[in-house]
């Protein structure tokens, strides 16, 4: 898989985020900072069609190629500012990876899309989310997920942890 600048989110963080969703078959769903794509695949499996955006050139390039090689065809990728884009698009529920505009695009999530969530490495982003969230009814639970991966240290086995990931989850009451 393709990587652009920026930091993946991680396979354990994108099955908690998707479950936190109840994806339906018929749900069409927005993966805002879409960066490689990874989000957009595993969404694929479970809805009816995902969009996928990123206003960065090496992520809509690094998304297109990882769609394609594995074979998935119900995802477009879209290059653009999101608040514009979302405006445009009939969807059920959203993944945020992406903190550029924040503010803007969760104003949209939060009036638009029944269900969303929003993923942040810094605390600053998960305070803000969780507040405009709450100020407008949306929040529904906050999660801080730290995952380790054994590495191996002197013929034994350690524990790498990875960055702690916060989601936030939010939509209608």
């Amino acid at each position: 898989m393709l990587y652009p600048g920026g930091t993946p989110t991680q396979p354990e963080i994108i099955s908690v985020a998707l479950s936190k969703l109840s994806l339906g078959s018929s749900d069409m769903f927005a993966d805002i900072g879409c960066g490689s794509g990874s989000v957009s695949i595993s969404a694929a499996q479970k809805v009816k069609h995902v969009y996928a955006i990123d206003n960065r050139e090496e992520a809509v390039y690094a998304a297109s190629r990882n769609i394609k090689e594995a074979n998935i065809t119900n995802i477009s990728v879209l290059k653009g500012e999101a608040g514009l884009i979302l405006a445009d698009l009939d969807i059920d529920c959203a993944f945020l990876g992406g903190s550029k505009n924040i503010d803007n695009v969760l104003a949209i999530l939060m009036d638009k899309v029944p269900r969303f969530v929003v993923s942040a490495v810094r605390i600053e982003t998960a305070a803000l989310a969780v507040g405009a969230m709450k100020r407008n009814d949306k929040f529904k639970e906050l999660l801080q997920i730290q995952i380790s991966r054994g590495s191996e240290l002197a013929g034994g086995t350690m524990l790498k942890p990875e960055n702690p990931i916060f989601l936030i989850v939010g939509g209608e009451p």
